[in-house]
């Protein structure tokens, strides 16, 4: 029995060291460092991957990618990544933007100009855009800034991108002519939205836009600008033409930003015009903002960086009761009495939306005090208003 016993303990005793050497081997096992994982393989990743990354890089970042490997390069030259693009190809000079190389915007428009549809072109060089109207046959969006384009290349334009063209931004463009423009606006029948200067408005171009075979116009953005004091002569445009403007397109966008000076605005809001949105990013007169009341019943923003030293009380009144719409305001450097202000918001109510009101605007008078009149504006609108310290628009 004795012995018995013996030779079980020294079997068990066998089978724990086994146990324990298992373990340990097991435990020395899972300390022990894995192997180093590879690094990524970059030219199997998924093109649809390496498509988005290219889309975020400048064109000639997208050039250097397309040097890494064939697959990048596949990538590189696929339709989709050239739909849209922003080439600039302004002169290092004059320019703090980094420039496009014209070489490489000629190879890109020999062998992806189909492709191209949403263009954005900031360059001095009148050559390489009009190499992209010239070979373009399907572009829907295009952007140009402060670029020498001039009639004939907008009738080239035309002439191969009037089917597909529906947005057109126009700016800093002096060498256009109101004919040129009224060629876009004949011929792009699907034209949904523009903009441009000014002097490139005109009665035949709104008569254009409001002919049958016309789509109906969203947005069309005018901004009028003026460099030189007394030295530029803006033309008026006749109300017929804005009636049968807004006729044939009733819920369009009319954008208008003023830049004059004071005694430059005698040609405007003489007779009712259907601006929408305002902005005077000037001084304007108390006379101006008053006709503004009386002529622009559809606006619904109105924004006014300076006035002077005289209160808007009646103007903004006069607005208030006039446009209908109106729901959103901002004021600069104007001044405005307390009551006239809390009589303004009581009319317009809770549409307005946006209430940018610089604290400095606002006089204080006998019956409201700029703690009271917090308050009393929020009470109108609905919602807590504080004046701003900086206006948000």
């Amino acid at each position: 029995m004795k012995r018995g016993r013996k030779n079980s303990e020294a079997n068990r005793s066998s089978s724990e060291d086994e146990i324990g050497k298992e373990s340990k081997k097991q435990k020395t096992t899972s300390e022990e460092p894995t192997e180093i994982s590879r690094s990524p393989d970059w030219a199997n990743l998924l093109q649809d991957i390496i498509l988005q990354v290219f889309q975020y890089l400048p064109l000639l970042d997208r050039a250097h990618a397309a040097q890494v490997c064939r697959s990048w390069n596949q990538v590189f030259h696929m339709p989709d990544l050239w739909r849209c693009f922003e080439f600039e190809l302004n002169q290092p000079a004059t320019s703090y933007l980094r420039a496009t190389h014209p070489e490489l915007i000629k190879q890109i428009i020999k062998r992806h100009s189909n492709h191209l549809q949403y263009v954005s072109f900031k360059s001095h060089f009148i050559s390489a855009l009009t190499v992209v109207f010239v070979n373009s046959k399907s572009l829907s969006s295009l952007k140009i800034d402060d670029t020498p384009v001039d009639d004939p290349s907008l009738k080239v334009l035309v002439a191969n991108n009037s089917d597909t063209l529906r947005l057109l931004k126009m700016s800093s463009c002096p060498h256009v002519s109101p004919a040129g423009i009224l060629c876009v606006a004949d011929q792009c029948h699907g034209l949904r939205e523009l903009a441009l200067n000014y002097h490139l408005l005109s009665d035949e171009l709104l008569l254009a836009l409001s002919s049958e075979k016309h789509v109906r116009l969203e947005h069309l953005r005018i901004d009028v600008v003026s460099e030189n004091p007394g030295q530029t002569q803006f033309h008026t445009i006749q109300k017929s033409s804005w009636d049968a403007f807004i006729k044939h397109s009733p819920k369009v966008n009319l954008v208008m930003y003023f830049f004059l000076y004071e005694e430059e605005f005698d040609p405007f809001f003489r007779y009712e015009i259907p601006v929408t949105h305002l902005y005077f990013g000037r001084s304007v007169s108390k006379d101006v903002l008053g006709r503004v009341g009386m002529t622009c019943p559809r606006l619904v923003e109105l924004v006014v960086c300076a006035n002077g030293l005289r209160p808007l009380d009646e103007e903004l009144i006069r607005i208030a009761e006039r446009c209908k719409n109106l729901s959103a305001v901002g004021l600069g450097e104007c001044e405005v009495s307390c009551s006239a202000f809390v009589e303004f918001v009581k009319m317009c109510g809770g549409r307005l939306s946006q209430l940018s009101i610089m604290e400095e605007v606002l006089i204080p008078d006998q019956k409201y005090s700029l703690e009271q009149i917090h308050w009393e504006v929020s009470k109108h609108l609905g919602r807590v208003w504080f004046p701003d310290m900086m206006p948000t628009w």
